[in-house]
């Protein structure tokens, strides 16, 4: 397309958007016309409508002045940056924030430069991302776009006709702390920054990110800032802390448009250099291929039946959930190191940030399913965390650990790749380092923790609450949440006795087995729920579970059913199957639940995106209790799981506030394709799939060969709706099949999946036969 052409589009695209609230767009028929980007954009879901490809490195995206980026509720834009994570609950990344403007450069910080935008000139869809800045998007404004590739991210600017049109590179107001930054202004179309920075949650260890800018056509003039000092014609800057940036500047009486192409590295600045020459082309190619990038990823996944709504909300949560973890390698295949030295990737793609307390749990399973060759190299890439590192991560960032939350999330997630088959000649590779972190802790000199209560567990059986021991490294403190980090490590050890025993390391699998029943030192005769242990094994805190402490961002009552490696010990440590499942119905009001779902979800459940304790009920907003809903396979009332992962889906709508809390990298939208598919790990870091009945008539799962021969998984349950929504019967490629769950290998070799579906439920799936074995 010309540019004269561009130009009259895009007047006659505002024209007509006018009064249009902001949106999604692609052309009709296209699996990326139903992903609304905006999603989450409000209430704290802290996801990002701005460009991104599958797993990509940039992430170009606006921030509005909140902490993790973008706030839909906000009207004011501070610069397009490269670097996001969605659905963080902490402030990370933001790197980089550019921001076009008009007229003379006097303001250096980004608040007060920041431009107006409306809702109704706002547009994404999944690849690109457009607005018109200025006062109500109207005449005299500039209109932003933005797309990417896996390490740049592409920008195009449409000026008025003006002879002050700038560009601000600001180097210095990242989301992050910023320890330092530079930046210089290489040639007439080429801007250069370094910026180190710090912190995610509490503080951590610096990492640095490296860019280049170059643009379509020289600039005019140009200078560079430091606070409050603006400079003409000077070409570089730097800054340890403050505001830092430079300006370049066009004129655009006769040419209005202005592209210019960012590329990032974790390397050095000739790393950035590569990127840049390797995915350099123009935005409208780049936006096409980012689009049909999406299009062929959404395409794995193919639904029939449904409203056009559910379909809207199901494929925005599945475009979230392959977001990230992202591409940490330049395109030579060199990596910063987590021992900060430069390495190279050979024969996979080095992937970096790790959230693994909460991927684990179902993001990790969703991608090994449909992104396995991404996920094998996401696998091998921890475990270069552990050889280059000197221990298994537990939140990464970037190139550094954060040491945020609590527990083992590291040992679940690796053994579910090697379930999937993700580990294939790294099998002994990994078991050795997950053997040494089950075992020991990391030495004082390494920056991660670890299982920090280690000594401690092993020796008494579980982690003691203590919370006021100060904390030894940056980060959480299993200390200080003894009783979740002890159902974490029991949880973790579960699924190691698993991949021990697959491995042939029988008596390693006798022992973790013996240590997943841990669990069972928190539990509390006299209160009948878990509860944390001092140091001097006496129970401690509160003894009402809804006030208990150290539950990290949770209570007593949500973290009892966060044993899933031996559910059937737990129900009869509760009492038997009828007084566990009293007690289920009493968690997520039943009662009230089966007369308004909807508003039950919303109003008995749901306190607020921070709100975790002082609470006796189901919160489906956070981590703890994305598996309490198929805790009911157990009892054997599995129509008592679809009665509430369908109220919990209502949830999930298609509107900016349409999240249930932070999106945490994909957790909360993997939970959502999952449930809506009606197959779900029920045993993290196994290989048991609980079963509950789909939303959809039909789904088609596209698998890759490589991993799964058969290439196709169905699911189907035809008349599924709001009312007939129980189980009825299942087959199992055409057999009658009486579990609650299958098997990741009966996926791998199977082919279909079949429910039957009525207003009523039967007897299917309530034998003692019927229920998720525990591991053991």
């Amino acid at each position: 397309m010309t540019r004269r052409r561009r130009v009259a589009v895009l007047a006659l695209t505002a024209m007509l958007g006018a009064g249009t609230p902001a949106k999604a767009t692609a052309p009709d028929g296209d699996l990326t016309s139903l992903v609304n980007p905006f999603i989450g954009t409000e209430n704290e879901g802290n996801t990002f409508p701005g460009a991104a490809v599958p797993f990509g490195m940039v992430q170009l995206s606006p921030d509005t002045g909140h902490n993790t980026g973008y706030d839909y509720k906000d009207h004011h834009i501070r610069g397009f940056s490269t670097v996001h994570l969605s659905g963080v609950g902490c402030r990370i990344g933001g790197d980089l924030p550019v921001l076009p403007t008009t007229g003379e450069v006097t303001q250096t910080d980004n608040a007060r430069y920041a431009a107006e935008f409306s809702h109704k000139n706002e547009t994404a869809r999944p690849g690109y991302y457009r607005v018109r800045l200025g006062p109500h998007g109207g005449d005299g404004g500039i209109t932003a776009e933005l797309t990417a590739t896996a390490r740049t991210g592409r920008q195009r600017y449409t000026f008025p006709a003006t002879e002050q049109a700038n560009v601000l590179f600001n180097a210095g107001q990242s989301l992050h702390r910023p320890v330092s930054s530079s930046v210089q202004v290489v040639d007439s179309r080429t801007v250069r920054t370094t910026i180190t920075g710090r912190g995610f949650c509490q503080d951590t260890r610096p990492y640095t990110v490296y860019t280049i800018t170059r643009f379509d056509r020289p600039f005019r003039a140009y200078g560079t800032w430091k606070d409050d000092r603006v400079a003409k014609n000077s070409r570089s800057s730097s800054a340890a802390t403050g505001r830092n940036g430079a300006w370049v500047r066009f004129d655009t009486t006769d040419d209005r448009e202005v592209e210019a192409t960012t590329a990032i590295s974790y390397v050095d600045a000739a790393g950035a250099e590569r990127n840049l020459r390797a995915e350099e082309d123009d935005f409208d190619r780049t936006a096409d291929a980012a689009q049909e990038a999406w299009e062929r990823r959404l395409r794995d996944v193919e639904t029939q039946g449904g409203s056009r709504t559910l379909r809207r909300t199901f494929y925005s949560s599945l475009y979230r959930s392959f977001l990230s973890p992202n591409i940490g390698s330049d395109t030579d295949g060199r990596y910063t190191g987590w021992d900060q030295r430069v390495h190279r990737a050979r024969g996979f793609t080095y992937y970096q940030n790790w959230s693994l307390w909460d991927t684990y749990r179902t993001q990790a399973q969703l991608l090994a399913l449909l992104a396995p060759r991404e996920a094998r190299d996401m696998a091998l890439s921890v475990l270069r965390v552990d050889a280059e590192g000197g221990w298994l991560p537990k939140w990464g960032y970037g190139t550094v650990e954060t040491n945020i939350m609590t527990g083992d999330p590291v040992t679940p997630y690796l053994t579910n790749a090697f379930h999937h088959g993700l580990l294939a000649g790294h099998e002994e590779e990994a078991y050795r380092a997950l053997k040494r972190n089950a075992d020991g802790v990391p030495p004082p000199g390494n920056p991660g923790v670890g299982r920090e209560g280690n000594a401690q567990y092993l020796r008494n059986g579980y982690v003691p609450y203590l919370p006021d021991r100060q904390r030894s490294k940056p980060g959480d403190s299993d200390f200080h949440e003894g009783a979740s980090a002890t159902l974490e490590y029991a949880l973790a050890d579960g699924a190691l006795a698993r991949m021990a025993r697959d491995l042939g390391h029988r008596e390693d699998a006798r022992r973790y087995t013996a240590r997943s029943r841990d669990y069972r030192n928190l539990f509390d005769k006299q209160t009948g729920f878990f509860r944390p242990r001092g140091a001097d094994g006496a129970f401690a805190g509160s003894a009402d579970p809804a006030k208990s402490p150290g539950f990290h961002e949770g209570t007593a009552w949500q973290y009892q059913w966060l044993v899933p490696q031996d559910l059937p010990g737990l129900v009869e440590l509760i009492g038997g199957k009828d007084k566990a499942d009293r007690r289920l119905d009493s968690f997520f009001a039943y009662d009230r639940l089966l007369t308004d779902p909807a508003r039950t979800a919303r109003e008995v459940w749901v306190n607020g995106p921070y709100d975790y304790y002082n609470a006796d009920k189901y919160n489906p907003q956070n981590e703890p209790d994305l598996i309490a809903p198929y805790t009911y396979l157990s009892t054997g009332r599995p129509w008592k799981t679809t009665d509430v992962v369908h109220a919990a889906l209502t949830l999930f709508t298609d509107t900016p506030d349409g999240m249930t809390g932070n999106d945490d990298l994909g957790t909360m939208s993997a939970w959502m394709v999952l449930s809506a598919i009606g197959v779900y790990p029920v045993q993290p870091g196994a290989d048991v799939w609980g079963l509950s009945t789909p939303v959809f008539e039909r789904v088609d799962l596209r698998l890759d060969r490589r991993f799964y021969p058969r290439g196709r998984f169905t699911v189907s349950a035809p008349g599924t709706s709001r009312t007939d929504r129980y189980v009825r019967s299942v087959r199992l490629d055409g057999e009658a099949y009486d579990r609650t769950y299958v098997t990741t290998r009966a996926i791998r070799e199977g082919e279909r999946l079949d429910f039957r579906v009525g207003p009523r439920p039967g007897d299917w799936g309530t034998g003692a036969a019927a229920v998720p074995p525990a591991i053991g």
